[in-house]
């Protein structure tokens, strides 16, 4: 039998229902911008009619407008004299509350939708952290796997001579993403200075030695285990002990397994495009230093994992079916599908912490908020990298460097305060179950719309 929904319910469906047909109607063809903007919609529209102004003011439509994008080619030379083009983009959009702040993708599948999709999403977890950033996302489908040093450099040289143009320390801040590491920023920080006769804290995720901070590179995945462990204490219960399975193999995974085992928990298996390693008796420090150099230095598969340390390895699979007490999705957009959300709840697991964005299909995330389980979405549990690399500006700012105590102490307390905030506006249950999706949105949205409004009609 179908549920009934009351009128007030049956309203806030029609108008999200009207406010998605248009929204498609002027971005064809972009399913992952669409994807993000409906789940944000749902849980923000019943707030939005019970307050005109923000109706009025059609804010809704202007926060899924970006200020603007930026379409361009970068040019460059592979190591056989052989011309290569790539399109990149940069997408600026919002700047209610601050410059621009987002990463750069380089990666294949990278198109517009993506890195709009990631660009919204990226003004409400900056509006979390409550640093003073705007949103932002950028990249190129230039795949850098396979490409020597030099290839990647020319690349990075290439793009920064058109991007240049459109950033700066008070406009546009990139910082890395998928595909784009401590070597990547270092090329196009190094172009970047060259072009504009200036050293100013234009790019995050730099060099210790010019200008980087400290725990930037460990920010996301601390940050993820960070708001996990604030969701168990908030219950009277921690990270200690649980059986975790973790995807990925890249900066957010291997550092939100770091800090689960710090915690002491459990994890137990971790991914590449390749498939998925289950170690049964958990992975442990020694064992994640072997991923570290296999991964940072070697960059090999995750396979090898299983050969050295003589674990199962699933090839062509991810890990959602390995039995588990949390699990966190932490290699990229939409890995976590509908099926896997009935296999991870079928297991018994009780906790679902977003590393990646947006790592979890809309399908699954509705499937987790009916079972009324711990879930903590991107916009809240991914915001420690972004909260780092504002920290990052700051210092950068100030010319001063905080010590690694330091930055993981804010660092702790920015993930504590976006807690705090999901709690006050997700959790009104009559059964005390906080919906995270729900605190998340509300509390960027209402940051963002309010400056929004002061700013009247721009």
């Amino acid at each position: 039998m179908s549920k009934q929904h009351t009128p007030e319910e049956k309203m806030v469906r029609d108008e999200v229902a009207t406010f998605m047909k248009g929204l498609r109607k002027r971005n064809p063809h972009e399913k992952e911008f669409h994807q993000a903007v409906e789940e944000f919609v749902e849980t923000v529209m019943p707030y939005v009619l019970e307050h005109p102004e923000y109706k009025e003011a059609q804010i809704l439509e202007r926060m899924t407008e970006p200020d603007r994008i930026i379409i361009f080619r970068v040019c460059w030379e592979d190591d056989s004299g052989n011309i290569r083009t790539n399109r990149a983009w940069r997408v600026q959009f919002n700047n209610s509350i601050g410059p621009y702040k987002g990463g750069l993708r380089f990666h294949p599948t990278v198109t517009q939708s993506v890195l709009k999709f990631l660009g919204f999403e990226q003004c409400f977890k900056n509006a979390l952290t409550g640093l003073p950033m705007g949103g932002g996302k950028g990249g190129s489908n230039f795949n850098p796997k396979g490409k020597s040093s030099r290839e990647i450099m020319r690349f990075c040289q290439s793009m920064m001579i058109e991007l240049h143009r459109h950033i700066g320390e008070d406009t546009d801040i990139p910082a890395g993403d998928i595909g784009v590491g401590g070597r990547e920023i270092s090329y196009m920080f190094g172009q970047y200075k060259r072009l504009e006769n200036r050293f100013v804290g234009t790019l995050t995720g730099k060099g210790l030695a010019f200008g980087g901070s400290l725990v930037r590179t460990e920010a996301t995945g601390y940050g993820t285990v960070y708001f996990t462990e604030n969701m168990l204490n908030h219950l009277g219960d921690s990270v200690e002990g649980k059986t975790c399975v973790v995807s990925g193999s890249g900066n957010v995974a291997t550092y939100a397994v770091e800090k689960l085992i710090q915690l002491g928990a459990k994890p137990v298996t971790m991914s590449d495009s390749g498939g998925s390693i289950y170690d049964k008796d958990g992975i442990t420090a020694d064992k994640l230093a072997f991923v570290k150099e296999l991964k940072e230095v070697r960059r090999g598969r995750i396979s090898e994992y299983a050969e050295k340390f003589g674990c199962e390895y699933m090839e062509g699979k991810t890990p959602w079916s390995v039995p588990c007490d949390a699990a966190f999705p932490c290699a990229t957009q939409n890995e976590l599908l509908s099926a896997d959300a009935d296999a991870l709840l079928k297991n018994g697991c009780k906790i679902v912490a977003e590393g990646a964005n947006m790592p979890s299909e809309l399908d699954a995330v509705r499937k987790f908020l009916a079972a009324k389980i711990l879930f903590a979405p991107a916009k809240a549990a991914n915001a420690g990298g972004v909260a780092v690399s504002g920290l990052e500006q700051s210092q950068n700012a100030l010319r001063i460097s905080w010590t690694r105590e330091e930055v993981d102490q804010r660092l702790h307390g920015i993930m504590k305060s976006i807690h705090e905030q999901c709690v006050k506006y997700g959790g009104h249950a009559n059964d005390g179950w906080i919906n995270y999706v729900k605190g998340a949105n509300m509390a960027g949205f209402v940051k963002v719309a309010n400056a929004m409004l002061a700013y009247g009609v721009v």
